[in-house]
């Protein structure tokens, strides 16, 4: 069995997915009549070229070991290679694939979206702002769209190539519940927080307001029916499921107004802020940093942390996110 995970990352949970793939084929082999044999597989983990491929492959020996200990003991031949390259391209030979995973990936584009990459353009369009906003214009929105149009239409069209007839893709990725992307109850909004953080060095003169102008970050949140749509135009997969799933921020549980007393409320919205606020600078530093400088992203994730408590302990109740779930099969 073939399987290939695009974007893996290169952290901790880098083979979680894999094994959980692994582990359930096994499951499903047992409960099948006459109990066949696992099969062999053979894994292929993709992200960019600058991924940690050296500290995905550090942790091979403890993922073989564990899948020994979850098979009872009994040896699962799993054979695991690297795979660096963009999944907006071809990655595998025709017809090679018997299962294709992504996970917290798709929501990147290849690029800043056409138009907002050209420095003056993009100061005049969306000033003071990093993503797609409330204020932002009509040109902002479209450039957005027509980016993450023309990339999935790509990815899927390079899948299809190398997904064999009937085997399946699951796909999960940052989403959003309006068909308005710029609608207040969408995840745009901690961009909008981090532009806020920005922003007030700025007004400092920390950073240069022309530089914050000319920056867009190369990201668009869909929603169902856009993704609905675009396998339906691609053709070459049935969508077999497709799920919007609301997240918490940092994966925790709710704030609540009802916590015992405003006290126990504001330590919470504290620690949630200073969680998310990790999370995220893990998430985008790299990307932030290569624009604006190592120097300042301390101060920056700093007043983001403090942005943040003071969004929760204020909107304990807007705190999440969608992400998307869906399954395709190779027509």
């Amino acid at each position: 069995m073939v399987i290939a995970d695009l974007g893996c990352s290169s952290g901790p949970t880098a083979l979680g997915a894999v094994s959980e793939i692994i582990n359930m084929v096994n499951a499903k082999c047992r409960k099948m009549e006459g109990h066949p044999s696992s099969p062999k597989f053979m894994v292929f983990l993709n992200d960019l070229p600058g991924n940690d491929f050296n500290g995905v492959f550090g942790s091979l020996s403890n993922f073989q070991k564990k899948l020994t200990e979850e098979k009872g003991g009994e040896s699962c031949s799993c054979f695991i290679a690297g795979l660096p390259g963009s999944f907006y391209g071809r990655l595998l030979p025709n017809k090679s694939l018997h299962f294709v995973h992504s996970s917290s990936s798709l929501h990147w584009l290849s690029q800043v979206p056409a138009g907002l990459d050209d420095k003056d353009n993009a100061k005049m369009l969306n000033k003071g702002k990093i993503y797609m906003s409330m204020t932002s214009p009509n040109e902002v929105i479209n450039a957005y769209k027509l980016q993450f149009r023309k990339d999935f239409l790509l990815f899927l069209k390079c899948r299809a190539e190398e997904v064999i007839s009937g085997r399946r893709m699951v796909l999960t990725f940052m989403g959003r519940r309006s068909n308005d992307p710029t609608s207040s109850e969408d995840n745009f909004y901690p961009w909008e927080l981090i532009a806020k953080s920005f922003n007030s060095m700025v007004s400092e003169g920390l950073i240069e307001e022309d530089k914050l102008d000319c920056f867009n970050v190369p990201y668009y949140a869909p929603c169902l029916e856009e993704v609905k749509q675009l396998v339906k135009e691609e053709s070459s997969f049935f969508g077999h499921r497709f799920e919007a799933v609301e997240v918490e921020w940092d994966g925790d549980v709710k704030l609540s107004n009802n916590q015992s007393d405003e006290h126990s409320l504001c330590k919470a919205a504290l620690a949630k802020g200073e969680r998310v606020a990790k999370i995220h600078r893990a998430v985008v530093e790299s990307m932030l940093e290569r624009y604006f400088g190592k120097i300042v992203m301390d101060d920056l994730f700093q007043r983001y942390t403090k942005i943040l408590e003071d969004h929760f302990t204020n909107n304990p109740n807007n705190s999440t996110m969608i992400s998307l779930v869906v399954s395709l099969i190779r027509n």
